[in-house]
């Protein structure tokens, strides 16, 4: 293994999809004795022969199609593996949880495409405590409670109201706003990787029953029914708006941080930029 090379793998690919060796070398820019040598090179590297030689035609042995379907999907991995490298610059993918940014969200992203055009966003919904940073599915993450990873750093864009989350035909439904104590003796539905809400929101004397969801819309279907209440960000309204679900705000619970986050030693070239935007987003809203 070690003694095989990308070149190798261009090579065979080129002579396949060319035909002849003499094609191969003009598509490669080298000659025809380099791709002689280089194909070579790896039949002695594999230990098995690849091609099939005639004086009209240069055809894959069986092992040989199988090597080549490799060594394609190996050559567009790289290439993939460049591109991702090189796109920094050009491509921001901003991960979440459960909300974006809420009501901001559209604002966001069409302020961002008329500020940055060379630079396509993407907003990437991962269901992880870094909204899918520490697994490398973003580069940027909007989360709504402290990342204890060392890895990460964050700041505050802005400050979301809590809302309570019911059945539409739930008596408090009827009310504009309730109170923690009003809700003590529910069952209290959270995602213990990226809610904001655990039982630590009321009195130890005063807490509700608790059952874990893993979803927003699990979570959305449970309350619908009348078997349980969420506790959530107001963001969670503005983009999850369900028939038979509504929203009403938790006047005496503290408000809910909305945090960007970022790798501590390598932050995407764009993060200012965001840190700004978002700021200016929620700020005047």
């Amino acid at each position: 293994m070690e003694d095989i090379e990308l070149r190798q793998l261009r090579c065979l690919v080129a002579i396949v999809n060319e035909g002849t060796f003499t094609d191969a070398a003009i598509a490669l820019g080298v000659s025809q004795a380099a791709v002689s040598r280089t194909l070579a090179a790896l039949e002695r590297a594999l230990g098995v022969r690849l091609l099939r030689r005639t004086s009209r035609e240069v055809t894959p042995t069986a092992t040989g199609l199988r090597v080549v379907a490799q060594a394609r999907r190996v050559l567009s991995d790289v290439a993939d593996l460049v591109e991702e490298a090189a796109s920094g610059h050009t491509r921001l993918r901003i991960g979440y949880a459960w909300s974006a940014v809420g009501r901001h969200t559209v604002a966001f992203q069409r302020r961002w495409t008329a500020a940055h055009p060379g630079v396509d966003l993407h907003l990437v919904r991962v269901n992880t405590a870094s909204a899918g940073l520490g697994e490398g599915a973003c580069d940027l993450a909007v989360v709504r409670r402290p990342l204890p990873d060392r890895r990460f750093d964050t700041a505050i864009v802005g400050l979301e109201r809590r809302l309570c989350a019911m059945a539409a035909d739930d008596p408090l439904a009827r009310r504009r706003s309730v109170r923690l104590a009003d809700l003590a003796g529910r069952i209290l539905l959270v995602d213990r990787r990226t809610g904001t809400t655990t039982p630590e929101l009321w009195p130890p004397d005063a807490r509700p029953a608790v059952e874990e969801t893993h979803d927003v819309d699990d979570w959305l279907t449970v309350i619908a029914a009348g078997r349980g209440i969420g506790v959530t960000a107001e963001s969670t309204a503005n983009q999850y708006p369900r028939p038979g679900v509504v929203y009403r705000p938790v006047r005496d619970a503290e408000p809910v941080a909305v945090r960007l986050a970022w790798w501590r030693d390598d932050p995407h070239p764009a993060l200012q930029a965001v840190l700004e935007l978002l700021s200016e987003l929620y700020r005047t809203a």
